[in-house]
């Protein structure tokens, strides 16, 4: 593992510029092979819809192949349990089947589906990985927590590739705040973590947040491994075309899965006390996009059996992301009103897509949208019911005066790239590169 002074946390959590370095400057050195985990995205070929770290794991593999062509191969561990080489022709042809099922997920039935997956396991088929040799250094890079609960496989995949290990960090959440997961989820993600810390010779979090959470997880172990802050990139969302999705405004949204975290039942609650207070005619609607999580009786009865929000809280779980696109163009404003996040792509997306976010004061969240959000306490009702309101009255001409404020600040807001993300993990690799080779 090659590590940062003993004792030099700085070091460790040394970062490149916001916007990356110029790809020239960190071309990697003759011999360098990069090899991708794409076992995440494996797993997924059932799922019509995508998870933020599924898109994340896609983007790796696009801008990957786009950046360093000849320097790229593919592996992974299939739905089987067999971990092998892939065929880059075979995996250009799966992601682009992927981002299709993503595109459009009503459309296909089950047996479509497993019809598609079959197709695409077949021609994913694990080859057998090629020897190592002297001439060349192999860096495996993960984008995903996918398979770090099992440090054996990890090891057997290091092994047989005799390569580095490079991981992005999400999160620390399950860890920080286990009331928030699944009743299993601490101890899961205690064993991914504690993969990365003993296996990995650089690891790539997504906000500084995430950076100082694996610190703080790391303290006083020796070595540790350098850690580099990368932002997540922002794609713009897809143009609507004729997709549209049928809700009275004005309206709010709200996407992502529902869990405890995300804190869905602070927005039932003020939805409620909105209608009680200002009544049907008064109160904005609410649109909750995402699918059902774990933990979440409270909310889902509220969902299901409230007549008092029914006909202003809408539940939409499988929209495409043209719907979504569409319906975050309408929307008054993005609400996240989150207890913990390790980025804050939601924020980002809606930003871009020139929506406003009102959104809960975390660190991350801050790092995310930098100073044009809105920003709440998550706990704090009364103040998220009065920027709603305020949100939902017209703009301009004495109406919606933080609403118009933050469209402004919006003006000189860039959102995070891929590219500049890219580069800093390339920038790591050819760092880490340079330390093995001047040994």
């Amino acid at each position: 593992m090659t590590a940062a002074p003993a004792g030099d946390k700085n070091a460790a959590m040394s970062t490149m510029a916001a916007h990356g370095t110029p790809l020239e400057s960190l071309s990697l050195a003759e011999g360098v092979e990069v090899i991708l985990d794409l076992s995440r995205l494996l797993s997924r070929a059932l799922h019509p819809l995508p998870t933020g770290i599924d898109r994340v794991e896609l983007t790796y593999a696009r801008q990957l192949m786009a950046l360093i062509p000849d320097r790229l191969s593919f592996a992974g561990i299939n739905p089987f349990g067999l971990y092998g080489r892939f065929p880059a022709e075979a995996v250009a042809r799966f992601l682009d089947d992927t981002e299709m099922r993503w595109s459009n997920p009503g459309a296909p039935a089950r047996s479509e589906m497993l019809t598609s997956a079959a197709r695409s396991l077949v021609r994913l088929h694990p080859r057998r990985v090629p020897r190592a040799t002297r001439s060349v250094r192999r860096y495996y890079l993960q984008a995903s927590p996918h398979h770090l609960d099992r440090p054996r496989q990890v090891r057997a995949k290091l092994r047989a590739e005799d390569a580095r290990f490079i991981c992005l960090v999400h999160d620390l959440i399950p860890i920080e705040y286990p009331e928030y997961a699944r009743p299993s989820g601490a101890d899961t993600h205690s064993r991914r973590i504690e993969t990365m810390a003993a296996l990995a010779d650089g690891l790539i979090a997504n906000s500084h947040a995430t950076a100082k959470s694996m610190l703080r997880y790391l303290d006083g172990r020796r070595p540790v491994p350098p850690i580099r802050v990368a932002h997540l990139g922002c794609d713009p969302l897809p143009e609507p075309g004729d997709a549209k999705v049928d809700i009275a405004g004005p309206y709010f949204a709200v996407v992502s899965t529902i869990e405890p975290r995300k804190n869905h039942l602070l927005l039932l609650n003020i939805w409620r006390r909105m209608l009680e207070t200002f009544g049907p005619a008064r109160t904005p609607h609410l649109a909750i996009v995402g699918r059902r999580g774990w933990e979440n009786e409270n909310i889902i009865d509220m969902l299901d059996r409230s007549t008092a929000i029914r006909g202003h809280v809408h539940e939409l779980p499988r929209l495409s992301d043209r719907e979504v696109s569409a319906l975050l163009r309408g929307a008054r404003a993005l609400l996240c009103p989150s207890f913990a996040e390790g980025f804050g792509m939601p924020v980002t997306e809606a930003l871009l897509g020139g929506t406003p976010v009102i959104c809960s004061d975390l660190p991350a969240l801050r790092e995310a949208g930098g100073d044009v959000p809105d920003f709440i306490d998550p706990l704090d009702g009364p103040a998220w019911i009065k920027a709603i309101m305020d949100f939902s009255a017209a703009d301009g001409g004495g109406g919606s005066e933080m609403r118009s404020a933050q469209l402004e600040r919006l003006r000189g807001w860039a959102a995070p790239g891929w590219r500049a993300h890219i580069e800093t993990v390339l920038g790591l690799i050819a760092e880490l590169d340079i330390g093995r080779n001047s040994r």
